[in-house]
């Protein structure tokens, strides 16, 4: 029973863990990378859909992205999705390919994606609370109802802890690479 909860809560902190670095990943930085787009999404066949679905995306140079559209009825969709990303991208058309060249970015707003990246750190750090608290009330919980003794509880509480102290410290980690990243010029 008690394996089984830390099992659920070690899960649980591993998903938000790539969670957060997927976050992080599409926060820009001062050079190209795919990541970038995944945020962005197409209004494209009457709903809405993830670039990743309707096109493929390099970045041949350290300052220029390449979507290249599988369709190009959609190339129109996806340059007004690229501008409505608000990622400070200006898409040019090439016929099926349309390039972005990533600009340099200034020192304010180098400070306001630090400052995002700090964010979402943040929430990562306040979900794996959250796991930890819920796998704590198991324990509790099967406690009570006499599945679990008093030692093997302090015992649980105290792996859940470890393993948050763990994955705080990676998301600590990732948030100082990246911030390092972003910071670079």
């Amino acid at each position: 029973m008690m394996d089984g909860i830390i099992k659920d809560a070690k899960d649980r902190m591993g998903k938000t863990i790539e969670a957060v670095s997927k976050e992080l990943a599409s926060v820009r930085t001062g050079k190209a990378s795919p990541h970038l787009l995944d945020s962005v999404k197409v209004d494209a066949y009457g709903t809405t859909m993830p670039l990743n679905q309707l096109a493929s995306v390099s970045a041949p140079e350290a300052r220029m992205l390449v979507v290249q559209a599988f369709d190009k009825g959609t190339v129109g969709d996806i340059v007004k999705g690229i501008q409505k990303a608000d990622l400070g991208l200006n898409p040019s058309v090439d016929g099926q390919i349309i390039r972005c060249a990533v600009p340099a970015l200034n020192e304010e707003r180098r400070q306001e994606l630090v400052k995002r990246c700090k964010q979402l750190a943040e929430d990562g750090r306040v979900a794996i609370r959250n796991i930890r608290r819920d796998g704590n009330d198991h324990l509790k919980k099967a406690e009570k109802e006499k599945e679990i003794s008093e030692d093997q509880v302090i015992h649980g509480r105290d792996e859940i802890q470890h393993l948050t102290d763990g994955f705080i410290e990676t998301i600590d980690d990732m948030l100082e690479k990246k911030e390092a990243e972003v910071l670079e010029v």
